[in-house]
């Protein structure tokens, strides 16, 4: 009798932590803003350095054109 009360709550206990972790799965699906537009938000607050931010997004889209222009066939 203690075994089968032992296992139902074991599988009672499964059943709940599987249920649980669903909804945050949901949450991260439902999150719709780029790394870049986080960055972008972030650059905008009153944080000491956060202007630093946007100067770096600038150099990697410096970068970026760079990288691009030199992979391009002319």
């Amino acid at each position: 009798m203690k075994r089968i009360f032992l296992v139902a709550v074991a599988l009672l206990g499964i059943y709940a932590c599987a249920k649980s972790g669903q909804p945050a799965q949901q949450a991260n699906s439902a999150d719709t803003l780029t790394r870049r537009q986080k960055d972008s938000i972030v650059s905008t607050m009153p944080i000491p350095g956060a202007g630093k931010i946007q100067d770096a997004q600038k150099a990697v889209d410096k970068m970026n054109e760079q990288a691009r222009a030199l992979d391009t066939v002319h």
